[in-house]
């Protein structure tokens, strides 16, 4: 049984993968972590890799853990992506040491919005300050989704995460400048739209006008 389902895993159509994840969830036992982990890392479509954590959260968490940790490391990009967004949902706070680090400035940039999103479910209480001196990191890296993103982290931080922003919009590069100034306006707005408020923030920063509002 388990051989057949773990076969299913690697079949060509996207639909006969997905079937395979959901039985790997409703029936544990004709999937192994193993094999949901190793795939996780191979897989090309969301919604079967959306499945496969899914799978994986219905699993014993002494199981998966440990060796969603250990896939951190791996060389893989998206093995890293998949192993944070599955500790995320997992929500075993045993994950932080791990996430917290390295990897929220991973080279690949989905792998660090992942790292980032994850930092925020596990982040122990107290411990928020400190999350975000190391998001503030990241500030203008990347595209504008990219930076919505990393904006989205720190707002989900709340008031813990204004002391570093406003340090940050205080000196650095334009960018990051910038992108603290907007996401400082999602802090007090969250109903405002990211990306005007970025451009106009950039656009404060190299007229040089003085402080960026809502420093």
């Amino acid at each position: 049984m388990t051989g057949a389902a773990e076969f299913d895993l690697n079949d060509p159509s996207d639909s006969v993968r997905l079937q395979a994840a959901l039985r790997a969830g409703v029936d544990p036992s004709t999937v192994s972590v193993e094999a949901l982990i190793e795939r996780c890392a191979a897989e090309p479509d969301f919604f079967v890799r959306d499945m496969l954590t899914w799978a994986l959260t219905r699993r014993p968490v002494e199981v998966v853990v440990p060796r969603l940790l250990d896939e951190l490391t791996s060389p893989v990009p998206q093995a890293r992506s998949q192993a944070l967004h599955t500790l995320s949902k997992i929500g075993d706070r045993r994950a932080w040491p791990s996430v917290f680090g390295a990897l929220l400035h991973d080279v690949d940039d989905e792998v660090a919005r992942s790292a980032w999103r994850a930092a925020v479910a596990l982040v122990p209480r107290g411990s928020e300050g400190a999350l975000a001196a190391e998001l503030v990191r990241g500030l203008g890296r990347g595209d504008g989704e990219m930076q919505r993103s990393l904006s989205r982290a720190l707002v989900a931080l709340g008031d813990s995460a204004s002391p570093a922003l406003t340090e940050a919009a205080a000196s650095g590069s334009i960018d990051a400048r910038a992108h603290a100034a907007a996401t400082r306006r999602l802090i007090e707005d969250p109903d405002s739209d990211f990306a005007p408020a970025l451009e106009e923030a950039k656009r404060l920063a190299i007229l040089g006008q003085g402080p960026i509002p809502g420093t």
